[in-house]
């Protein structure tokens, strides 16, 4: 059962090695590294290539687009090729040593898309904790997905057919914000599995350098505030769902429909036609507090 480990870096070197000793840990699987570095100037690449020369035959180099995290994680994604399973990898975090053996041992009896994730723990620097990111409250699903990611993305593993159905969409998708994201509408709207545990996989570093990060505590109240207030959250919304749009064509009819709706609620001018809408959508939050901001933006036109 190998599993393709989609390695993206960026002026890592602080962090890179100890993520790279959790992947040659990972107990139970045979795996392969499709590493890319997005133009490095630390140590990143000589630290590349040295792991490369301990691990012979197991681990693949590329040059990244240079495009962005999102369009990094597409063009590995690509060089997967035909992989039975394939894992988001950042160069940051320290992967538990049965993280890869948990993940395939759920997703290996799924025969179409599916995609496993669990929940992380947050760290600071030095790897003290600060506390774990959120279990799920209400299902999994494409109603979900249609405005918030399910869980960070370096906890996520596709099986074949998520992979293959990511990589067709790959062409049509267009500038994608989120791979994570994308990921997690396009597995649902086609229909596919999302198999989610509660016990945590691995350690997700929080710090200044972050590619995305997960802002606690007042900080991220107040990010999330001055998102809603000023406008950002429909925005968000709204180029969140052009990717996943471009592949309509292989959502489930229903999963269209929703998706329409949702897109209709975007672009309603009157509140109570983008209520109807958004009702129609079926779009849900995991939380209440969550919920209560995504009618309190529609109600408000968006911002």
């Amino acid at each position: 059962m190998t599993v393709a480990i989609l390695l993206a870096t960026y002026d890592g070197a602080r962090w890179l090695p100890e993520q790279l000793a959790s992947l040659a840990a990972q107990g139970g699987v045979e795996w392969r590294l499709v590493a890319g570095d997005d133009g490095s100037s630390d140590a990143t690449p000589a630290i590349l290539r040295a792991f490369a020369a301990a691990h012979l035959g197991r681990v693949e180099l590329h040059d990244g687009p240079r495009a962005g995290v999102a369009a990094h994680f597409r063009m590995l994604m690509a060089r997967a090729g035909e992989a039975k399973f394939a894992a988001f990898c950042d160069q940051d975090d320290v992967w538990d040593a049965d993280k890869l053996s948990r993940a395939i041992r759920a997703l290996a009896p799924v025969e179409g898309p599916a995609l496993w994730a669990a929940r992380v723990r947050y760290v600071d620097e030095a790897r003290r904790p600060l506390g774990l990111s959120p279990g799920l409250r209400r299902p999994a699903g494409f109603g979900h997905a249609l405005i918030q990611n399910i869980a960070p993305g370096n906890s996520m593993v596709l099986n074949r057919a998520a992979l293959r159905l990511l990589q067709a969409a790959d062409a049509e998708a267009g500038p994608v914000p989120i791979h994570d994201w994308w990921a997690y509408q396009l597995v649902t709207g086609a229909g596919g599995a999302v198999l989610f545990e509660d016990a945590p996989c691995l350690d997700y570093r929080q710090h200044d350098a972050n590619a995305i990060g997960t802002p606690l505590g007042l900080r991220g109240l107040a990010r999330r505030a001055t998102r809603l207030v000023g406008g950002d959250y429909g925005r968000a919304l709204a180029a969140g769902l052009k990717p996943i749009a471009a592949s309509a064509h292989r959502l489930t009819p229903e999963n269209r429909a929703r998706l329409d709706a949702l897109q209709a609620a975007l672009a309603a001018r009157s509140a109570a036609r983008r209520m109807a809408f958004l009702r129609a959508s079926g779009a849900y939050a995991q939380r209440p507090v969550a919920n209560l901001a995504l009618r309190a933006a529609a109600l408000a036109g968006w911002g």
